[in-house]
Formats: C-alpha cells, structure tokens, sequence
C-alpha cells in the first residue's frame, strides 16, 4: 500500500501528477490525497479546479481533496505532517501560462522532506 499526496496548485499541475499516478495506482491498496492551496495572489478557483480535475483523472482511486489558503509550502508542509504520505508529487512550478523552471514551493519541498518527492513535468502552456 502505497499513500500519495499531491500538491495542486492549478489543474495543469493536478492533469500532470495524475498521468503519473493513473499506471502506478493500485486502486484496491493506494490512497491518494490531493491538497490544493489558494495563494492570496493566485485566481481563487485554481485550487477549487485542481481538486475536480483529480476527482474525475483519478476517480478509480477516490482521491480525498482539500482546499487550504495561505503560503503554500507551510501549508503543504502541514498536511505532509498530518497525512504522512509516502510519496509528495508536486508540480515543477504553478502551473500557470508563463511560469518556468522549478519554483519555490517545489524547490523548498525538496530541500525539507525525508520522504520521496516527485516533481511531475508540466505541459508547455507558452
């Protein structure tokens, strides 16, 4: 049994970590969660959107999703603890048109956790 957490940040990092969950999951042993943070400076319904687009790529496994607002690696830090996930997917960046490279919530994860971390490639929104 295998537990996943996935940090959404836009349905474009959710579509992304769902590719690369959907041929891995054990739907009868695996859970996933699904964590979405509204950033203040973010479009209010991304996190709302990511959390949809994982009920529907990821419905075989039922994926438990949750929405919380503030910065995103302290919150998602927060549900890492509160979950204790085997793995974090998160996506290199937001997600968003014009976003490139790895971004600070992806980079920070990484640099912090004790547990495997896998930064999902993003489609070319340009």
């Amino acid at each position: 049994m295998t537990e996943y957490l996935v940090a959404a940040s836009s349905v474009h990092v959710t579509a992304a970590a769902a590719d690369y969950l959907q041929p891995r999951l054990d739907p009868s042993a695996d859970s996933v969660v699904v964590v979405g943070v509204r950033e203040p400076d973010a479009p209010t319904r991304d996190a709302e959107d990511a959390a949809n687009v994982a009920r529907s790529r990821l419905a075989v496994a039922m994926p438990a999703t949750e929405t919380r607002d503030g910065d995103p690696t302290e919150e998602l830090l927060a549900a890492i603890d509160e979950y204790d996930p085997d793995e974090v997917l998160v996506g290199a960046n937001r997600g968003t048109a014009g976003a490139t490279g790895v971004g600070s919530t992806a980079t920070a994860l990484l640099e912090r956790l004790d547990r495997p971390v896998v930064v999902v490639p993003l489609p070319d929104l340009s």
